[in-house]
């Protein structure tokens, strides 16, 4: 895997007690990759009301991290020499993805940047398919579905909500008005220039 390329980062890995023989680094190396990458992700879009987009792809990441086998566990299997290829090949990618996603944070690019955490999830999604061969994993477009369902709505109900203010609001200013001997246009001043 790139990302223990060189001889600085082996040893940095080593003195923090990192196994670098470990059959399952890779695996757990993506996961910590993808946990990251969604942290940095969340904390970015926290402000504002995420779009459906964006809560897909954390929910995507979610799907994809639940469940992550910690250490020794039956249902992770070892690599023959063309998985472990393979891995490596999806390591590589998911690598590319995460220099691309710093670039986009830097940039204060989230549409860009959501789009990246699909594809190092996906990545990692590949990744972990291949240690956990009976592990069944969504893929985004499912999850973008459900989402989107739930996003409209959402967005729905505060239509609904937006809709019964403005009723409420028109219904106050004919009240006001015929109080005041004023019809509701003429209250409002949308008469007025």
């Amino acid at each position: 895997m790139s990302a223990l390329s060189d001889r600085a980062t082996r040893d940095l890995a080593r003195s923090r007690g990192v196994d670098l023989s470990s059959p399952l680094l890779l695996m757990r190396l993506a996961a910590e990759r993808l946990s990251i990458i969604r942290y940095v992700f969340l904390v970015q879009i926290e402000e504002g009301i995420a779009s459906a987009d964006q809560r897909a792809a954390l929910e995507y990441a979610d799907a994809v991290l639940m469940g992550w086998p910690q250490g020794e566990s039956g249902s992770v299997v070892e690599l023959d020499e063309d998985a472990e290829g393979h891995a490596h090949g999806l390591a590589s990618l998911m690598e590319g993805h995460v220099s691309r996603f710093r670039d986009l944070e830097r940039d204060g690019d989230v549409p860009g940047m959501t789009r990246c955490l699909v594809s190092v999830t996906e990545q990692v999604a590949g990744i972990r398919s291949l240690y956990q061969p009976g592990f069944e994993l969504p893929t985004f477009e499912e999850i973008q579905r459900v989402v989107q369902k739930e996003w409209d709505d959402d967005m729905g109900r505060i239509e609904t909500l937006d809709q019964a203010e403005s009723v409420d609001r028109k219904l106050e200013r004919d009240v006001r008005g015929s109080i005041s001997g004023k019809d509701s246009a003429d209250s409002t001043g949308a008469d007025r220039a």
